[in-house]
């Protein structure tokens, strides 16, 4: 098929960050450069220019910057996302006929006769004058397009340029035996401010999601509200979890997590440790949501009211703090939604509705929802509506459970919908899951997600698994949240290494991720008793029972992980995934890792290197091979390093360290990376 315009030349290939052939947005947060790539060329040899352009969603108008030629046809440029939500960018490029002539004409006025000089005395004639006329023509269209820009700084540059067209006119005339190149640097940009678009390639428009900032850095806090009580004869509500909040946000955590806070149902509840019997006082399991008082937009009436859940929102921001909510799209048989819409739920041959099932596990207290239902329309407005209330109610973060078992197509456009209303609201998918659908949920609008770090505990299997998501592609769509452990997950690791195996896994967590997560009281205090061996469910899970937590206990590592996460808001470096790059060590229980922030006019860069002992049990030692390129140092130089967690100092020389870690004290080094410099006598030490 013959195009509509066959005279435009230049190919646009390969940009990137693409995600899916722009079937859906990359993500990037406030105030990141985004970097974009391209192969950009044409046929012949004539130059190329190309420039970006940018805009807001909904912005009349481009804005646009040039872009830079690489090597091997390659380009880029980059802007700064300024503001949260929707953009879109594009590449246009163009045969530039004006800086073909200007080089052209490099090389002509290089290879002019000169009776002076024996190499070029024999040379063919150039025809200069010829050559300055063609220019001057292309400088007549330049002159022609920056006067039809209508602004009065555009006339004058109209004007400006018509004048070095009469002046290479006039040198044309002269006939001379010699010329030099007859522009200046300055003139050249100038003209090059009105491109001739006439024939222009423009690529497709591709899409960009810009996140708020705690979308990339943040630390979660998860507790169970009926469990905060002082009194362990008595309910916990709202207002005890507000009186722990002062001592949550000292230990460093922004965003409290609380699990369904919504009537639970009384059909078939669950007792204690997952048990098909209960006694009037069992309180059931929180995701088995609804009641004669309400589904999800109602509060359990033992937690306190919607003043009280107002209040503790309140109190959470008073704190430099925000509370998540879980959102569970699942049924108790009790919830409304199943007597007023029984067609969002499937019925089995006998009549009854299908309650949820992973065989042989039976969960007869949840109904899951039916996404082919015939009112599947009436399904997502209502769902969407869920999300609306509680927003409407100062809520801006969401835990979503189990999104993996709901309608694609419907997060998609539920997320894309919300996002116009209220583009600082983060998601995160609780989808342990497979790669491929842990992936479509963050391409669908899914700020964040829970990941595999959870069962990644031996070396090669960590940095495999944190290089692959740290790194584009994954990484231009993919923002990962790393947990220990879950209510619903105490992994082995954690049941066989007592304390110093908790210890590992939260500076893992803290350091190979900029957001992470800890199911509370749980994990700083170290519980690790499974229902049975062989199983990842805590004995007496407070999934299905109250419990009453001592939180000054002995054996808390509550103050370590203050320490850390006042360690990760004090070094830029950790609150980025993006710069993670593993070093090696020649013990395979020891890792090594690194992260570098750049230098801004705020302060020099910062550099940070982790070393942790992946061993629970024993003192492991080695010596580390470090990348020096990556951490901006010489070879063959001293360098300090300045352990975080004790304020140790270390005098480190060149590639190899040793270091030597007993887990039992204190599993890791957390160091900072500092070069020594003598000037004058005086020791001057500077972040790299």
């Amino acid at each position: 098929m013959k195009p509509e315009e066959g005279r435009k030349r230049v190919i646009i290939e390969a940009i990137q960050p693409q995600i899916d052939c722009g079937r859906h947005p990359a993500r990037r947060f406030l105030g990141d450069r985004v970097d974009i790539s391209a192969a950009i060329f044409s046929d012949g040899h004539d130059h190329v220019s190309a420039r970006l352009l940018y805009k807001r969603e909904g912005e009349p108008s481009w804005r646009s910057t040039p872009m830079t030629a690489l090597v091997n046809d390659m380009w880029k440029s980059s802007f700064v996302a300024d503001q949260i939500g929707a953009w879109i960018y594009t590449i246009q490029a163009w045969v530039d006929h004006f800086d073909t002539w200007c080089d052209d004409l490099k090389k002509r006025l290089a290879a002019q006769p000169d009776p002076s000089d024996p190499a070029k005395r024999d040379l063919p004639p150039q025809d200069i004058p010829l050559a300055f006329e063609i220019g001057a023509q292309l400088l007549d269209q330049s002159a022609a397009r920056a006067a039809a820009g209508g602004k009065e700084s555009k006339a004058a540059d109209a004007k400006r340029i018509k004048t070095i067209a009469a002046s290479l006119r006039a040198l044309a005339d002269q006939k001379l035996a010699l010329y030099d190149y007859p522009l200046s640097p300055e003139i050249e940009a100038l003209v090059a401010r009105y491109p001739d678009l006439s024939f222009a390639t423009q690529a497709n428009e591709l899409r960009l999601w810009v996140d708020r900032e705690r979308a990339r850095f943040s630390s979660w806090y998860e507790l169970f509200p009926r469990s905060t009580s002082p009194d362990p004869a008595r309910h916990g509500t709202f207002a005890d979890v507000g009186a722990l909040l002062p001592d949550i946000a000292a230990m460093g955590f922004d965003i409290l997590y609380l699990p369904p806070i919504h009537p639970i149902g009384a059909a078939f509840r669950k007792g204690p440790n997952n048990t098909v019997s209960t006694n009037p006082d069992d309180p059931g399991s929180p995701w088995a949501i609804g009641s004669p008082e309400g589904g999800h937009k109602a509060i359990h009436s033992q937690l306190g009211t919607f003043a009280d859940f107002d209040h503790l929102v309140a109190a959470a921001h008073a704190n430099g703090m925000e509370i998540a909510l879980d959102i569970a799209f699942q049924c108790s048989p009790d919830h409304p939604w199943v007597k007023e819409h029984p067609d969002w739920f499937l019925h089995r041959p006998d009549g009854t509705i299908q309650y949820a099932e992973n065989p042989p596990k039976k969960y007869q207290d949840i109904y899951p929802l039916n996404f082919e239902s015939p009112d599947w329309r009436g399904l997502w407005d209502e769902l969407r509506s869920v999300f609306q209330f509680w927003i409407a109610r100062g809520v801006r973060v969401f835990r979503v459970d189990n999104p993996h078992t709901k309608a694609f197509p419907f997060w998609e456009w539920c997320m894309a919908d919300l996002h116009t209303e209220a583009p600082d609201v983060i998601f995160l998918a609780e989808a342990f899951t497979r790669p491929h659908v842990m992936y479509a949920l963050a391409k669908g609008g899914y700020t964040q997600s829970y990941t595999y770090f959870t069962w990644r505990t031996q070396k090669a299997e960590l940095q495999a698994y944190f290089e692959e998501i740290s790194k584009p592609p994954v990484a231009d769509f993919f923002t990962p949240n790393v947990w220990p452990n879950t209510p619903d997950i105490l992994h082995a690791s954690l049941q066989n290494g007592g304390r110093p195996a908790f210890m590992q896994r939260i500076i893992l967590a803290t350091t190979l991720a900029a957001s992470y997560g800890i199911y509370g009281p749980a994990f700083e205090l170290c519980e690790n008793i499974p229902i049975k061996p062989g199983s990842e469910e805590y004995l007496n899970s407070e999934k299905y029972q109250v419990r009453h937590w001592d939180r000054s206990a002995p054996q808390s590592i509550a103050p370590l992980i203050a320490r850390l996460n006042q360690i990760r808001r004090t070094n830029p470096a950790l609150q980025s995934d993006l710069s993670l790059h593993f070093h090696e060590v020649d013990n395979p229980q020891i890792i090594a890792y690194s992260k570098v922030a750049p230098a801004t006019g705020d302060g020099p860069a910062n550099v940070i290197l982790t070393v942790v002992n992946l061993d629970p049990q024993y003192e492991q030692a080695g010596w580390v091979d470090l990348d020096l390129k990556q951490l901006g140092i010489r070879h063959d130089e001293t360098f300090d390093v300045e352990d975080l967690l004790t304020g140790n100092h270390y005098q480190w020389h060149d590639r190899s360290n040793y270091v030597a870690l007993r887990p039992a004290i204190m599993p890791a080094h957390i160091l900072r990376v500092t070069r020594k410099t003598d000037t004058s006598g005086m020791l001057d030490i500077r972040n790299i």
